[in-house]
């Protein structure tokens, strides 16, 4: 928890004081928010993220971390990914309960809208396992991987709706912005624990059919590799 709450309290001082950055409600109208709100704003943000980037950056070296399972036991190494998926979602539970705190404090109250938490966050979920298995995968014969991976993540943080609004891009650029794995997710998490507003059902749909197809690819590619495992470790 300390982690994200120290970089939590340094970005709110970036954009909160320095850029004075604003936000505007789902009814369009821009609301000259306290500093403290706008944390909590940040904060419903970087919990999707830091779920994200728990899985996605510890994938690359899963597999070569424990070759014990790989070369001397029977073992299912395919769940792997899921227990590294699993611990990081324990994670993001317990700073869900510290978020709904401040936003009980700072908003006035939770709306209902919370009880949609877990059907807007299992999308993300599903997609992240799928990147997890591939890049675990691809960790065994690239140990550099998690090199490339880094910057990756990092990208993620700053080109998903964290720091700013989709609305305040140029239109042209705002679908754009869905390519971004954690643009949905962000967005509808924050719909439902702050705003009290529905997500947009339409796009997660299709964020859960992409999220299906990329972890059903990640297994199979998962499968196909695992074969040489052995040999390589």
């Amino acid at each position: 928890m300390l982690n994200p709450l120290f970089m939590l309290a340094v970005y709110t001082f970036v954009f909160g004081f320095v850029m004075r950055s604003r936000w505007s409600m789902p009814t369009g109208q821009e609301v000259q928010h306290s500093t403290g709100e706008f944390a909590v704003i940040l904060f419903c943000g970087l919990v999707v993220f830091q779920f994200f980037a728990d899985v996605v950056s510890a994938a690359p070296g899963l597999i070569v971390a424990n070759v014990n399972y790989v070369k001397k036991i029977v073992f299912p190494i395919q769940i792997l990914p899921v227990v590294s998926a699993g611990a990081a979602l324990f994670h993001a539970a317990v700073s869900l309960v510290v978020l709904l705190f401040f936003v009980y404090f700072v908003f006035g109250g939770i709306p209902l809208t919370v009880v949609l938490t877990p059907v807007v966050f299992a999308p993300l979920v599903v997609m992240v396992v799928g990147f997890a298995w591939i890049l675990a995968a691809i960790g065994v014969y690239f140990r550099d991987m998690s090199q490339i991976v880094q910057p990756l993540v990092t990208a993620t943080l700053f080109l998903a709706p964290i720091f700013f609004q989709r609305t305040a891009l140029p239109a042209w650029s705002q679908p754009y912005l869905s390519i971004n794995p954690l643009t949905i997710p962000v967005e509808a998490f924050r719909a439902v624990v702050i705003f009290g507003t529905q997500p947009n059902w339409t796009a997660l749909g299709y964020y859960s059919l992409v999220a299906i197809a990329v972890a059903l690819l990640g297994e199979q590619f998962f499968q196909k590799t695992r074969r040489g495992f052995a040999d390589v470790l």
